[in-house]
């Protein structure tokens, strides 16, 4: 049995029919799978630019005639996730859309016994206002992150956060995604779930 079926799973029904116990690792696992990624990515967090800074890091700039398509991997070193507002996950159902047009966006959870966030997941969308609509790989992510949290009586403090200063163009934008996925590591993303061994991923681990 995998990672994630050995998470979701207490095994096959006792003979009497009552419902399994939860495996007795469940809860290790999930604290060990979240003090990895927070090993990793606490650094990351230290030391960022400030808030007043960050919006001059992907959009133009008319000063120097910078288009923000330019060196990713040096913007992605300067990004400080935590200088966009957090937003409730369900932002898309407001009647007016908080945010339009091209953006990143990052997913993160801010586990009240870490000293440092996680930030799950890095994506790009031409449309804010709509690319959370629907179906989403990694809403599923999350669903399942917090049915797993919650058996396991562990709190989670998930947001979605959107930088709208990025470049217009589709290829420098997925440029700058697939940098600040190379810097974070972020475990909902399908470059890195193997190097986590993501439990809330249909991804075999």
């Amino acid at each position: 049995m995998g990672r994630q079926q050995e998470l979701f799973q207490g095994g096959a029904p006792s003979a009497g029919g009552a419902a399994p116990a939860a495996p007795p690792l469940l809860r290790d696992q999930l604290l060990e799978w979240q003090r990895r990624l927070a090993e990793f990515q606490g650094p990351l967090f230290e030391g960022r630019a400030s808030e007043h800074l960050q919006a001059s890091l992907f959009g133009a700039d008319p000063s120097t005639g910078d288009s923000g398509d330019g060196d990713p991997e040096g913007r992605a070193n300067s990004f400080d996730p935590l200088a966009f507002q957090a937003q409730n996950l369900q932002f898309w159902r407001w009647p007016e859309p908080p945010q339009l047009g091209p953006a990143l966006y990052l997913v993160m959870d801010r586990p009240p016994r870490l000293t440092t966030p996680l930030l799950l997941y890095v994506g790009e969308t031409g449309q804010a206002d709509r690319r959370w609509k629907g179906e989403h790989d990694c809403k599923g992510y999350l669903a399942a992150y917090g049915e797993a949290m919650g058996q396991a009586d562990l709190e989670t403090r998930c947001s979605i956060r959107f930088c709208c200063d990025v470049p217009v163009r589709v290829r420098p934008r997925r440029a700058l995604e697939q940098a600040l996925i190379r810097r974070w590591q972020p475990p909902f993303n399908k470059e890195t779930r193997q190097r986590w061994s993501t439990p809330f991923t249909s991804d075999p681990v």
